[in-house]
C-alpha cells in the first residue's frame, strides 16, 4: 500500500530527532520526507500541524506534546506558540538545555562544514539570569491601523505585541504601543542601560509621517532627526560610545564587554602592533585595540556604511593611530588597504565573510600572527572557517556565549592561526 504524501494543513503524529538550524527539530512524516519541526524538543513525541513544503521537506509546528522532555518548561511569553510570535524559539525549553542544544548545532555545524569533530561549551553572560529582559534593541512591525506587534514566523502577519519579555524595561517602558503609528511600517527601538531616552527609528512607505507621539523618546525618520536625541550612548571600560539610530551595536548588555574581553585576550595584541579591524562598526573593537596598541601602533578600520562610520569617528577622536576607511571589505580592499597586518578581528553580518574574503586574509604574506572572528551564525563561520583550514590555519581557540536566550542564536569568537603559528 502507497503512503498518501503529507501535505500543508495535515496534522501527522511525529517522533522528533536533533536540533536543527533554524529553531527547530528534525523528524520524519509519514510519506519519509524530513520535517523541521518548531515548538519541541529532542526525544518529545508531538502531534504537529504541517505549515509548509517545499521539495525535500517540510516544515510543521508542534500542536500538541504527547510525551514531553524533562527540558520542557512553561513558556515565559505569552506570545509564544504555534502560529504566534516569530522572535524566539526556545521559551518552551530550560535554560541550561538551550545552551546545550546550542552547543549541539555549533558542533553539527562545525563537523558538516568545516570537517572539525569539536563542541564548544556556550557560556552564560551576566545580564539575563532568567532569560528575559536583555534585548536592547527591537524591531516591531507595524500593520495598518498603526498598531505595533512582531511577525509570526515565517510569515508578513503581524502578531500585537507592546510588552516584549525578552527587551529590557526601557525598551518596554518607552511604551511605542500607546500610540497608533499610522504611516509607519515599522519602527526599531534602542534603548541603552545607560541611561538617556530611548530613539526610535521610523520606516514608512511614504514621504510623510503622520504626526509624531506624545512619547519621551528621540525619533529618527529618512535620515532626519525629528525630535533629539538621535544617539544612545554606551559604556563599555570606562570607553563612552555614541550609536546612531540604526547603526549596529549588539543588542544583549553584556555583549560589548565580554566580546571586547574575548577578542583581547585572544589576539594578545601588544604595544606598536599593526591592527585590522573589518566590518569595525561604530568602533567597538577599534577603540578598544587602539588603546592596547598606543600611538607607536596603528588601527586600519574598514566600514561601509556611512552613519557607522560618522560614529567611529567620533567614538575614535583623539587616537591618532587609527585610520578609517570606508569600503566594503572585498579582496581588493584587504590586498590594498590594510598594509601588512600583525592581527586581524572580523565581525561581519550573519551571512560571514565569504570564500573570497577569507582566501585573501589567509594568503596574505606575511600572514597576520592571528585573527578573531567574531560571528552570531555558526554555519557562515564554519564555512570560512574551512577556506582557513584549508590554507593550513588553525583554530587556536573558540568561544561561545548565549548572548540571545530564548532563540537559537548564538555568538562565536573563534582565534585563527597562520601555519607557521
Amino acid at each position: 500500500m502507497v503512503t498518501p504524501s503529507t501535505v500543508p494543513a495535515d496534522v501527522v503524529e511525529l517522533e522528533v530527532g536533533a536540533i536543527a538550524a533554524g529553531g527547530g527539530c528534525v523528524a520524519r512524516a509519514p510519506d519519509g520526507r524530513v520535517v523541521f519541526v518548531r515548538h519541541c524538543l529532542p526525544g518529545e513525541r508531538v502531534r504537529a500541524l504541517i505549515t509548509s513544503e517545499a521539495t525535500s521537506y517540510l516544515r510543521a509546528d508542534a500542536i500538541e506534546v504527547l510525551e514531553a522532555s524533562p527540558d520542557r518548561v512553561e513558556p515565559g511569553c505569552s506570545h509564544a506558540g504555534p502560529g504566534r510570535c516569530g522572535g524566539c524559539d526556545f521559551q518552551h525549553v530550560a535554560l541550561p538545555a538551550q545552551r546545550r542544544l546550542k552547543e549541539d548545532l555549533v558542533a553539527e555545524q562545525l563537523s558538516r562544514l568545516a570537517g572539525l569533530d569539536l563542541r564548544v561549551a556556550v557560556e552564560e553572560v551576566p545580564g539575563a539570569p532568567d532569560g528575559l529582559g536583555w534585548r536592547t534593541r527591537v524591531t516591531f512591525a507595524v500593520d495598518h491601523h498603526g498598531r505595533i506587534g512582531l511577525r509570526r514566523h515565517r510569515s508578513h502577519d503581524i502578531e500585537p505585541i507592546e510588552h516584549c519579555p525578552i527587551a529590557t524595561d526601557r525598551v518596554n517602558d518607552a511604551s511605542l504601543g500607546a500610540h497608533l503609528w499610522r504611516g509607519a511600517r515599522q519602527l526599531e527601538v534602542v534603548a541603552s542601560p545607560d541611561g538617556g531616552k530611548p530613539v526610535v527609528l521610523v520606516e514608512t512607505g511614504k514621504d510623510r509621517l503622520d504626526g509624531l507621539p506624545g512619547l519621551d523618546v528621540g525619533i529618527v525618520w529618512k535620515g532626519r532627526t525629528l525630535r533629539a536625541p538621535d544617539h544612545v550612548q554606551f559604556e563599555v571600560d570606562t570607553v563612552r560610545f555614541g550609536v546612531g539610530a540604526g547603526v549596529f551595536w549588539q543588542v544583549h548588555p553584556s555583549a560589548a564587554p565580554v566580546l571586547t574581553a574575548a577578542v583581547l585576550s585572544g589576539l594578545e595584541a601588544r604595544t606598536g602592533d599593526r591592527v585590522a579591524d573589518l566590518y569595525a562598526g561604530a568602533g567597538l573593537f577599534t577603540v578598544a585595540l587602539a588603546r592596547v596598541v598606543g600611538p607607536t601602533g596603528t588601527v586600519v578600520a574598514v566600514e561601509r556604511s556611512g552613519p557607522a562610520v560618522a560614529d567611529l569617528r567620533r567614538n575614535a577622536t583623539g587616537l591618532g593611530q587609527v585610520e578609517i576607511v570606508r569600503a566594503d571589505v572585498t579582496p581588493a580592499v584587504v590586498g590594498r588597504r590594510l598594509g601588512r597586518p600583525d592581527l586581524i578581528v572580523l565581525d561581519p553580518a550573519r551571512a560571514g565573510a565569504g570564500r573570497d574574503v577569507m582566501a585573501a586574509l589567509v594568503g596574505l604574506d606575511p600572514p597576520p600572527r592571528r585573527i578573531a572572528y567574531v560571528s552570531c551564525e555558526p554555519a557562515p563561520f564554519a564555512r570560512d572557517l574551512a577556506v582557513a583550514l584549508g590554507a593550513g590555519w588553525t583554530l587556536g581557540s573558540l568561544r561561545a556565549f548565549d548572548l540571545f536566550p530564548m532563540t537559537e542564536h548564538v555568538e562565536l569568537v573563534g582565534i585563527l592561526e597562520p601555519p607557521s603559528a
